[in-house]
């Protein structure tokens, strides 16, 4: 049975997990987290092993390389030879108007990965080092793409089009990313809820963060636009500005557009709010009464909620309500502060079932509420080996 290995690089992380396919086996699995950070973690698992070491890992190809040498240990590895694996999977997270589905990766498409490194600067430059570190050391693999835009292509042009000149509309329009997880995360509440017609609001909250309105199964709109930076408030992105603050920045502050863009990406969000990007840390604060991390969550709520009223409207009433990710799948405080006030809508939360801490499917509303509140573990990696492998097969 084919072998198919899935790396799913985050701006900060990197998770895989090796599946036989297509009984979905899988045969390791792990995750490297705080990349960049002095306190990285790597985590590998099997059924025989689990092993957990912290560490420094400086970048995406030193975390690939500890990675590779992992899975082909003598001692705790899962392979023998690279050779044995048949496909390596990559997430990448922008693929423009040019990729709509799975793709084999050829030159040309490294190119196109390359050339939209603009609009994902926290995440193509990383996707596509995989992908290269993956073909040096799994040469006679196949290196398949799939890209986080394609869930998003359903998008009517409506909901996409930005209100710009037609010289520059055609190319300049909302793409929407997280499309592996909201596209998972969506289908099974939809065997959840057990309905032919669905309403469903998808939130994805980890270190970047989206939420998407998905009606009967298709994706209608996005809080991420043309990049990954608008939207909600992430780690270190800022989520939705005035676009104006870009030449107030520039000219107020003598910041040239790549320093603006290096600020919106990469020193705003939580980081900026707070000093701080994972939200373990700043929870940890605020309960010690840290007042600027607590400010940081009350926005963030507030964000998500205002995000969770327009696309209620848009939609036309309101199935269920979905978290999922590192954040969502964990922070209890998180979800109730967003859920908070939500009455009206329907929405009233069981504090109980919020705070029990299992890693499945769970509804976590009251008996009385209108709409479903589930907590769903994402697995874009699942989702990515399905893909690849039906692309395996044609």
């Amino acid at each position: 049975m084919p072998q198919i290995l899935v790396l799913n690089s985050g701006s900060s992380s990197l998770k895989f997990q090796l599946f036989s396919m297509p009984d979905e086996t899988v045969l390791c699995s792990g995750l490297i987290e705080r990349i960049g950070l002095d306190d990285a973690k790597f985590i590998y698992k099997t059924k025989e092993h689990t092993i957990e070491v912290g560490t420094q890992i400086a970048n995406h190809n030193a975390g690939l390389q500890l990675l590779a040498k992992q899975l082909l240990d003598e001692k705790t590895g899962i392979i023998k030879s690279a050779d044995e694996i048949d496909i390596v999977s990559h997430r990448v997270v922008h693929g423009g108007k040019d990729f709509t589905k799975t793709v084999e990766i050829t030159t040309e498409v490294k190119e196109k990965i390359k050339a939209l490194s603009g609009l994902a600067p926290l995440h193509n430059p990383a996707n596509l080092e995989g992908i290269i570190v993956a073909e040096a050391i799994f040469k006679k693999a196949k290196q398949v793409a799939i890209f986080d835009t394609a869930f998003h292509q359903t998008i009517p042009e409506h909901a996409y089009k930005y209100a710009l000149p037609i010289a520059y509309s055609d190319q300049i329009r909302l793409y929407g990313f997280h499309g592996t997880s909201h596209k998972y995360v969506s289908e099974k509440a939809i065997e959840f809820l057990d309905k032919k017609e669905t309403n469903i609001i998808t939130i994805h909250l980890g270190n970047g963060c989206s939420m998407s309105a998905v009606k009967n199964g298709i994706s209608i709109d996005h809080s991420m636009g043309f990049s990954p930076t608008t939207g909600l408030i992430m780690g270190t992105r800022s989520g939705d500005i005035d676009s104006s603050i870009i030449f107030y920045l520039a000219e107020k502050f003598d910041l040239n557009f790549k320093e603006v863009n290096n600020l919106l990406q990469k020193k705003s969000g939580m980081l900026g709010l707070t000093g701080h990007s994972d939200l373990r840390d700043i929870q940890e604060k605020a309960k010690k009464g840290d007042k600027a991390c607590l400010l940081a969550l009350k926005m963030n709520a507030y964000r998500i909620k205002k995000y969770i009223g327009s696309y209620a409207a848009i939609l036309n009433g309101l199935d269920a309500i979905v978290f999922t990710a590192g954040i969502g799948e964990n922070s209890s405080f998180l979800r109730a502060s967003i859920c908070e006030d939500l009455d009206f809508l329907g929405i009233n939360l069981d504090t109980e079932k919020n705070n029990a801490r299992l890693n499945t499917i769970r509804a976590i509303n009251t008996k009385d509420s209108k709409v479903e509140i589930l907590v769903i573990p994402t697995n874009e990696e699942l989702e990515i080996a399905k893909q690849s492998f039906h692309l395996l097969k044609e």
